[in-house]
């Protein structure tokens, strides 16, 4: 049995026989990331914590931004490490490799290094911020051999979008004390990383031929700490299977760096830049600021 699958341009055929593994991991940036309106920094750890485990996910890897650690914030870092889940370097200050000498990067990721290399369940995989992994080609290739030296894997995603954004958005009307409907953000939010999910599978099966064990960006941000579970029994009615990280960066692309400098939309995205793919076919829709703050507000989230 074949099922057509329309993702943006892309029409891909999935096969029941199994060609389509629709396997994801799930990895979440900027932890720990400090209070909001909505909730303490504690708040969203416990919350995090509790729906990964409500729902059988027992790895996740946290993308630690070095500098919102002090006394307490390790203290959640410690509760993620407890939990089985595992730690790794996001950089200390959150500064783009593209805007800033390669030393100047390259120290920044060792400061964060010794804050977190000795808490447990760390492993050495580096995500640059924002995805953007050098200004050019050259910046790129001294940058991934100079990490490389330093015993860093490249903590690479597979699926980009702006769950950041629904979170911004959702934080914002708690503090401008509007009426949130829970029930209508949790399907947006879904919904939503769901669409960017299926779309760069699309991408993947048509430049790869196949779909790889998938690497989903998130942040450790409200919105997750509400909704992580939701996804998750989301994607599982739609076939997919829960992996580790560690599993998933075991895929073969993993040893396949594009030679390309358009990296922030992903490493399926990037080897499709390099085969030719024109990088505006290569960004789903939802990842526009303009396109997805008016679709928040349509869907009546807020009022």
């Amino acid at each position: 049995m074949i099922k057509k699958l329309i993702i943006g341009s892309f029409l891909i055929a999935a096969f029941s026989s199994g060609v389509s593994a629709r396997e994801i991991a799930l990895t979440f940036d900027d932890a720990p990331t400090p209070d909001s309106a909505l909730m303490t920094g504690a708040e969203r750890t416990d919350k995090l914590i509790g729906a990964l485990q409500s729902v059988g996910v027992k790895d996740v890897m946290f993308f630690v931004k070095a500098d919102y650690i002090h006394d307490e914030n390790r203290k959640r870092l410690l509760k993620f490490a407890d939990a089985g889940f595992h730690l790794a370097n996001h950089s200390y200050s959150h500064r783009s490799a593209a805007q800033i000498a390669h030393d100047d990067y390259l120290s920044d990721v060792y400061r964060a290094h010794l804050l977190i290399n000795d808490l447990p369940n760390f492993l050495p995989f580096h995500r640059f911020p924002y995805l953007h992994a050098g200004k050019d080609q050259t910046s790129v290739d001294y940058l991934q051999q100079e990490l490389k030296a330093m015993g860093y894997r490249d903590g690479y995603v597979t699926v980009d979008n702006f769950d950041w954004l629904i979170s911004s958005l959702l934080t914002k009307a708690v503090e401008e004390k509007k009426k949130v409907d829970l029930d209508k953000a949790r399907d947006f939010y879904v919904q939503t990383l769901i669409r960017s999910i299926e779309f760069y599978d699309a991408i993947a099966q048509k430049t790869l031929k196949r779909s790889p064990r998938h690497v989903l960006l998130l942040h450790e941000n409200d919105a997750a700490a509400l909704f992580v579970d939701d996804l998750v029994i989301e994607l599982r009615k739609q076939g997919w299977t829960i992996v580790s990280p560690q599993k998933a960066y075991q895929d073969k692309i993993a040893k396949t760096y594009p030679k390309t400098p358009f990296q922030k939309q992903g490493r399926v995205a990037a080897i499709a830049a390099s085969k030719g793919v024109p990088e505006s076919e290569l960004r789903h829709e939802s990842e526009n600021e303009m396109t997805l703050t008016e679709a928040f507000n349509a869907a009546g989230i807020a009022e």
